[in-house]
């Protein structure tokens, strides 16, 4: 796996064959019976699926371009019937959907219907099958703001200079960041220390916490001074999972009882934004398999149906911002109109799952 650029359109591919005492290695399609080669490139990601893909230098510009480099043929396999020819008479890279050709069974056949009718194939003589791939992007899980679970996590201190009663309110120190120790669970909950002005200060990745009494902060144990971590979880922390709490909000022994897991989950309708389906939605799918996992709960998922509610654009038809001064503020039409005929109104402005301007 190379870098961003050498993994674009733009840059120059490179590679090489994989050969074994001197003899070009192939492996065989799996429709057509044809020998391909295999080339190691440059720009092939090794954390896209297993990292061995099939090249179509027809219809993929970065093949194209390596092709073109290591003299390989280009093998039109979708037809586009408005297709440029060089001066030589070849055609270029044609990325988009069109007709299938010089496939087969599958000649003639429309892109989309192509796809399914090579994976069904596939299938049926055990050379594939269609797979739904999941991947979550890294996730930054502080903040650095007062509101917000504080993170159970504590870091040794060093001090800057040799003593005895040495202290971190009196004395220089230095937080080992690079030991993390878990706040003991018969600890838990940590709660977030009272504070008189808890306004982000903007100059310090610490946190707002960093400012927070040091008798909430900095402790002893085993004759050993400590650190709290000083940043919060994310609202996430929370939202992922609240559908759980929401069975059993005032258990203070656990987070929820395995009856009324047993009994109320899962969520039967889950009603929500189409933005939320790459984050919320994911994130707390996420958290569910891991509860589940965990023994926590008998529910592999946790919402049996979902559906997206439409957005109100603005009277232009555009999505409300205020830059484009198309804001309805609802406080204003509850005032006027009070919030029953405006949850009503809304209700009659169309299906729920379309989007539909403010009238």
């Amino acid at each position: 796996e190379r870098t961003k650029d050498q993994g674009s359109s733009s840059s120059t591919k490179t590679g090489l064959p994989v050969t074994s005492d001197g003899i070009p290695l192939t492996v065989t399609h799996p429709l057509t019976g044809g020998e391909v080669p295999i080339y190691v490139g440059d720009y092939v990601l090794g954390g896209y699926g297993t990292g061995c893909v099939m090249g179509v230098p027809a219809h993929d510009e970065r093949d194209f371009e390596f092709a073109k480099v290591m003299d390989l043929p280009v093998i039109h396999v979708v037809e586009d019937p408005k297709a440029d020819v060089d001066d030589e008479g070849e055609k270029g890279c044609f990325t988009s959907k069109g007709t299938l050709v010089n496939s087969g069974d599958f000649s003639g056949m429309k892109s989309d219907e192509a796809v399914n009718a090579i994976t069904e194939k596939l299938s049926s003589i055990e050379m594939g099958s269609l797979t739904t791939n999941y991947k979550l992007r890294d996730w930054v899980f502080s903040r650095q703001r007062y509101w917000g679970e504080p993170i159970p996590i504590y870091f040794p201190i060093k001090f800057t200079s040799d003593g005895e009663d040495l202290n971190p309110t009196d004395h220089d120190f230095e937080i080992d960041y690079n030991n993390p120790i878990p706040v003991d669970e018969s600890d838990l909950p940590l709660c977030l220390p009272e504070m008189d002005n808890f306004e982000p200060s903007g100059d310090t990745p610490e946190g707002i916490l960093s400012r927070a009494d040091p008798s909430w902060r900095f402790f002893q144990k085993d004759g050993k001074w400590f650190s709290r971590e000083t940043n919060t979880m994310p609202q996430w922390a929370g939202s992922c999972w609240y559908y759980f709490r929401y069975l059993d909000p005032s258990n203070s022994e656990k987070a929820f009882d395995e009856k009324l897991d047993e009994q109320w989950m899962p969520v039967d309708l889950y009603v929500g934004g189409a933005e939320h389906a790459v984050l919320h939605l994911l994130y707390a799918r996420f958290w569910h398999k891991v509860l589940y996992d965990a023994g926590f709960t008998k529910h592999s998922e946790p919402f049996q149906k979902l559906v997206h509610q439409g957005m109100i654009l603005g009277s232009d038809g555009e999505k409300m911002s205020k830059s484009r001064g198309n804001v309805v503020n609802p406080d204003d039409i509850v005032t006027s109109a009070g919030a029953d005929a405006l949850r009503l109104y809304e209700m009659f402005m169309g299906p729920l799952e379309a989007v539909k301007p403010w009238q």
